[in-house]
């Protein structure tokens, strides 16, 4: 096993092995990038529309709701492991795991699914390149959220692969946000997943400067109606645009840094002139039929707009902590002045650097139970059981959001490894 590095406790292929070599013409045979893309229709709708700086991406994974309203301003696509285990569990990909598993035969049981989930990952990415000849954004396997030397070498694979149109999506853990560092150092671009605040963004922009960092708006705002603590409107599109005014603070200053802000997780088109003016905006393809039936009037910037988020009248305010969703405190802004002039090296330097900074919230620590708890509630906590710890300050509405994105996203990844381990026998 010369290929293997067991110094961790992940397995896995080596970028610069024979053994990576192979699986990257594997996952580009029959893949034509090369010749002229097709004629992409343009369309009056969106020109009309979008009258601002804002870039498109449709957030799908699915080629024909894709090509049903791909149009030229459309940019980009944005896949995660809940798209594409739609894709894989129709059966597309079943045909390539027996071949893929002839590839990566040395690895052991759980590494080797992972490795051919990752085939099966860049293989669909690559079909989208070949169709679209747009980036597409191509997300890790859940696994790979909490170690940074793995995470280096599943992505500097993945950039390998298309490194004209990839971008590595990487979630905004510790472990994350140190491969970032790294791997933007080297030109790879890398979107900053799983973001949930301006605070977040701001923290991750200053200490890895990703290509891009996002505001999943849609589950925060049903984060506080699910849990009866407000109507829920506006509180996404405003952390939004707190967000993007924030990491375009380093964009202006620093010149070696490029990030863009992305808003992620839509749900409604009556959304899309309330974001007006941020950099990107995912569109899931429901939303963009939604958007062509129901808007009418061209966008207006937003980015000067901080929209008036109420909670309910019963609910004490000091038991949500909302405003850290949009607001970035003097203790993070002198912590990320500390972590620029002394970088932290490793996942555990970042935590212990935030702990002594009394910024436990920003990377909390979590027990099994509370993560099994986390994992039950799905993609939206139940507040209640979390109330205490944001009064004591150990934990807070933005970090608990990613922790639970990263759960549902480990649940979609666990339905497809176990279709693999099918086709494995």
């Amino acid at each position: 096993m010369s290929n293997l590095d067991t110094a961790t406790s992940l397995e896995r292929i080596q970028p610069d092995s024979p053994h990576a070599e192979r699986i990257a013409a594997f996952v580009h045979d029959g893949i034509d990038l090369d010749s002229s893309p097709r004629e992409v229709q343009s369309n009056t709708f969106w020109q009309r529309i979008n009258g601002v700086d804002t870039s498109l991406w449709v957030d799908s994974g699915d080629i024909d709701a894709i090509e049903s309203i791909w149009n030229e301003s459309f940019s980009g696509l944005t896949t995660n492991n809940t798209l594409l285990n739609k894709e894989v569990q129709n059966g597309t990909y079943d045909d390539l795991v027996p071949t893929a598993r002839e590839l990566a035969d040395e690895l052991c049981d759980q590494a080797l699914v992972r490795e051919i989930a990752f085939i099966l990952n860049v293989r669909h990415a690559l079909r989208l390149v070949e169709r679209f000849r747009c980036d597409v954004s191509v997300e890790l396997h859940t696994d790979l959220a909490n170690d940074t030397e793995a995470t280096l070498a599943f992505a500097r694979r993945c950039h390998q692969i298309c490194p004209q149109h990839f971008v590595v999506k990487i979630p905004l853990t510790p472990a994350g946000l140190i491969a970032t560092r790294q791997l933007r150092d080297e030109g790879i671009r890398v979107n900053c997943t799983l973001g949930f605040s301006a605070r977040q963004n701001y923290v991750a922009t200053a200490l890895a400067r990703p290509s891009f960092v996002n505001v999943f708006l849609g589950r925060l705002n049903s984060y506080v109606a699910d849990n009866r603590l407000g109507d829920g409107k506006l509180v996404g599109e405003k952390t939004t645009l707190a967000s993007q005014g924030e990491v375009a603070t380093f964009s202006r200053a620093l010149p070696t840094t490029d990030t863009l802000q992305i808003a992620a997780s839509l749900r409604d088109a009556s959304q899309l002139p309330d974001l007006a003016g941020v950099d990107v905006i995912t569109i899931p393809t429901k939303v963009a039929n939604q958007a062509q039936q129901t808007l009418d009037q061209p966008w207006q910037s937003q980015l000067n707009e901080s929209y008036d988020v109420k909670l309910a009248a019963e609910v004490d305010s000091e038991t949500v902590g909302i405003e850290k969703l949009w607001e970035v405190s003097k203790a993070e802004r002198f912590f990320v002045q500390q972590a620029i002039l002394s970088p932290p090296q490793s996942a555990e330097e970042l935590r212990l650097m935030t702990t002594d900074h009394d910024l436990e919230d920003l990377f909390p620590m979590m027990a099994d139970a509370d993560l099994q708890a986390i994992a039950r509630d799905g993609k939206i906590p139940v507040h209640d059981r979390w109330k205490g710890r944001i009064v004591r300050g150990d934990l807070a509405i933005d970090s608990l959001m990613t922790l639970a994105g990263l759960a549902s996203f480990a649940d979609a990844q666990a339905k497809l490894d176990r279709r693999i381990r099918e086709h494995l026998g």
